[in-house]
């Protein structure tokens, strides 16, 4: 656990990551065979999609887990093993012996040579495009939390990634999971179909409280406390505007069927203020412009009792929608049948990658989370800098967040990113 990672090696390209990797073994054989899974990262979110990945799909085993820190694969262990004693279908996927259990920086690299079919990736997102390349050098399929990256270098090593997994035909399914949500599915189809006329303007919200966070400890050094504390540091998280509304800019772009080509926003931070929330915003209103003119207004928020706003509103020729609600509001009102039950969106999103993966045919998300990522970083650098910032911008410079050198060791905070002063191009302390 006391390695660390240069800057330089920190976000790598999928060719550059290439020869780390022997040859893959051969691909998951289409048909019946079991298909192995690893966990990389097992913090909340890590053992819940490692839950999901084994209940929605038959013929699926976990059978490696890794992490940065013992104590939290203990726990990750200790939960999914609460899970099998209590469903013996689970018990049965649940196969992880102690000597496939790894922890360090290099955890990934054991876990992918553990002999899995498919990877969940659940690190904190600022190692993602350094993971999403091991894997798809490996020759793993692959299921993605998102964001896929935290910085405008991050997606350019992923979108090369996504090329490159296209060559090896695999699978990558990314957290979007509103893209597998029936509401979700039936409102958008309904839109794109033309049932509220030529979309106008949206609006997306993720408003909600506060999240948790941790104070440095003593036997902590600066570098394992932003880790653990991840999502108070934008070279971890890349701000809550990445990490959480994403969700809610994917689903504008999914709506839109484009990326934003500019923004220009604002924000700030006026509650999260104390030493726990390191550096980041607790608050940003970004107008974002597309290609066919439309306007979309995002706004995210986490502050202690405030009011909740969570989903996604757009304004047509002939009506109105709310992809949140599952209605079409106008000429021909529709809604959403609630009263069906069925399968969470997050346990759907595994059962469709694994049953395209068995198909032949492995759903390969990657792309468009990258330019839903990237929509997101542009909004946050348009707040960051106080300048509008357009999507060829982000895609010419150079901006990496990795801090020198990326382990347990003595690490500077960011200062606030400033309006005015902070600059696009910039790297860990450079620019802000």
């Amino acid at each position: 656990m006391d390695s660390t990672v240069s800057r330089r090696t920190f976000v790598q390209t999928a060719a550059a990551t290439a020869a780390t990797f022997a040859l893959p073994h051969g691909l998951f054989a289409w048909g019946s065979d079991t298909i192995r899974v690893g966990l990389i990262g097992c913090g909340g979110r890590g053992t819940g999609a490692a839950r999901d990945c084994l209940r929605g799909s038959d013929g699926v085993e976990l059978v490696a887990m890794g992490d940065l820190v013992p104590d939290r694969l203990e726990q990750s262990r200790a939960e999914l093993a609460k899970a099998a004693a209590s469903d013996a279908a689970f018990a049965a996927k649940y196969k992880v012996d102690p000597d496939r259990c790894f922890t360090g920086f290099d955890a990934y690299e054991q876990v992918l040579r553990s002999d899995v079919d498919m990877v969940i990736l659940a690190t904190p997102p600022g190692f993602r495009p350094q993971h999403l390349a091991a894997a798809v050098a490996a020759g793993k399929h692959i299921f993605a939390e998102k964001p896929v990256a935290i910085d405008a270098d991050g997606v350019r090593s992923v979108l090369a990634t996504y090329e490159l997994a296209k060559t090896k035909n695999l699978g990558i399914g990314v957290g979007t999971q509103r893209r597998h949500e029936a509401k979700y599915l039936a409102t958008i189809q309904r839109i794109h179909d033309g049932a509220i006329g030529e979309v106008l303007s949206g609006q997306v919200y993720w408003n909600q409280g506060g999240l948790w966070s941790r104070e440095q400890r003593e036997d902590w050094s600066d570098g394992e406390w932003q880790i653990r504390n991840w999502l108070y540091f934008a070279w971890l998280s890349g701000d809550h505007i990445v990490e959480q509304h994403v969700h809610n800019i994917d689903v504008a772009n999914w709506v839109l069927g484009a990326h934003p080509i500019r923004a220009i926003g604002v924000g700030g931070r006026q509650e999260r203020t104390a030493p726990r929330f390191g550096h980041i915003y607790d608050h940003f209103a970004v107008d974002f412009e597309y290609p066919g003119g439309q306007r979309v207004l995002s706004m995210c928020r986490q502050i202690q009792g405030t009011r909740n706003r969570i989903g996604e509103s757009f304004i047509g020729t002939k009506g109105r929608s709310n992809a949140h609600g599952g209605e079409i509001l106008g000429p021909s009102p529709w809604k959403f049948d609630t009263t069906q039950k069925r399968v969470p969106p997050m346990q759907q999103e595994h059962t469709d990658l694994v049953a395209s993966i068995r198909a032949g045919k492995p759903n390969n998300e990657l792309k468009q989370i990258a330019e839903s990522t990237l929509s997101a970083i542009m909004g946050r650098e348009a707040a960051y800098t106080g300048q509008e910032v357009s999507w060829d911008d982000l895609l010419k410079v150079h901006q990496n967040l990795a801090p020198p050198t990326v382990g347990f060791v003595p690490l500077e905070v960011p200062p606030v990113p400033m309006p005015g002063r902070t600059k696009l191009e910039r790297a860990f302390l450079e620019g802000w």
